[in-house]
């Protein structure tokens, strides 16, 4: 075994930190100059962050996971896994903004499954960021458990009339069209009854904003008797599912690595806070109560470290590794929280300000305990596969 990270992954990392410092970190500079004076904080955010998407595009960063043939890089999941962490470990909020990866508005390998012909309209617009999408599958009777979707799509003639509503639909309000998980033969199910579509935005209607703690708010989306094209399913009909499954894996790689980059970042500022701060004559470091904990959050990021970056290695060899990405959904969610709240508690009364350098990250990794598959799912797929 070579856990060495091979070295044209390692001059891109370095490339990619030069953007970061000087595309992404002067923006973020002024973005936060403009906020401490009053000015529009969410606003502001999104049109920085959409500056610093094209750039990105641009450059080539954003979509590099998917083929050249498409306008890509061809990117391994171990090369894409790595921008991930060290986008998340610099902590420059703007900088999730470079990658598609793993945000659900970004172009999907998913689409790759379009008819060639619908990739000017919806692929394309998507790698070169003019447009994003969003995921619909949640419903409001069907979270976890997904194959119980009522949402229906029934052919008629030369198009797909869709009817049902999706909830907790991240960028819901404002993507140019969303991939949307439909029952087409309710005897089947999973097991060949729902089909994946891409759906343009007006033939759907946007619902109530569902406000959360995060920094993000999903919405709901309402399907009327929206008629599509016969053409706009994605694979093939009956097979969502299983379309879904076959990037699931590298998706679950992308989110580990973001916690991975988050708690180095939490560890990173807590120990620098620890060897500056003092009380009772002594620096914050020289107390064991302090440490420990920073201590045991080390151990746990390179736990983390090491079943992220070994699932993207099983990606790219194109081994099946269900149970290992749940392993990393679940590990890498829960021990970054972990670690954040332990990082935040090193700061006192200074850590819940939400200019601290803690805060909103803990709040994030709050909600992907939740999201893209709870924690408990994953413990129920891992049990299975010991054959519990």
């Amino acid at each position: 075994m070579d856990f060495r990270v091979p070295d044209e992954l390692t001059a891109l990392r370095a490339s990619f930190a030069q953007f970061l410092e000087r595309e992404v970190r002067p923006v973020e500079v002024r973005l936060a100059q403009h906020r401490r004076s009053g000015g529009d904080g969410d606003d502001g955010l999104r049109a920085a962050g959409l500056a610093v998407r094209r750039r990105s595009c641009a450059e080539g960063f954003y979509a590099a996971h998917l083929p050249e043939d498409v306008g890509g890089w061809g990117l391994p999941s171990l090369g894409m896994t790595l921008l991930v962490e060290d986008a998340a470990r610099s902590g420059l909020r703007l900088a999730a903004w470079a990658l598609g990866p793993p945000n659900p508005e970004a172009p999907t390998p998913l689409l790759l499954e379009l008819p060639p012909h619908l990739y000017d309209r919806y692929l394309h617009p998507l790698m070169t960021g003019e447009q994003t999408m969003c995921f619909a599958l949640t419903e409001p009777e069907a979270g976890s458990d997904a194959q119980a979707i009522s949402t229906r799509a029934v052919r008629d003639g030369d198009s797909w009339v869709i009817d049902g509503t999706k909830h907790y639909i991240t960028n819901g309000g404002r993507a140019d069209f969303a991939v949307v998980f439909a029952v087409t033969d309710p005897a089947k199910r999973a097991r060949g009854g729902i089909t994946a579509f891409v759906v343009p935005r007006a033939s759907y209607r946007v619902g109530r904003t569902q406000h959360t703690h995060a920094d993000t708010h999903p919405v709901e989306l309402v399907f009327e008797g929206s008629r599509i094209p016969a053409d706009h399913v994605i694979g093939e009909v009956g097979g969502g599912f299983y379309s879904a499954m076959r990037f699931l894996n590298a998706g679950r790689a992308y989110i580990g690595a973001q916690c991975l980059g988050m708690a180095e970042w939490c560890l990173d500022q807590a120990v620098a806070h620890t060897r500056a701060r003092t009380a009772f004559g002594k620096p914050l470091s020289a107390f064991q109560g302090v440490s420990f904990p920073l201590a045991e959050s080390k151990v746990e990021i390179e736990a983390m470290r090491w079943l992220t970056y070994h699932l993207a290695w099983q990606v790219d060899a194109g081994e099946e590794a269900v149970a290992d990405s749940s392993i990393v959904k679940y590990f890498n969610t829960d021990r970054a929280y972990r670690i954040a709240d332990r990082c935040l508690q090193v700061f006192g009364g200074q850590g819940l300000l939400r200019e601290g350098p803690i805060e909103a990250v803990l709040r994030h990794l709050r909600m992907l305990r939740v999201v893209e598959g709870a924690s408990e799912v994953q413990k129920v797929i891992i049990a299975r596969a010991l054959g519990l």
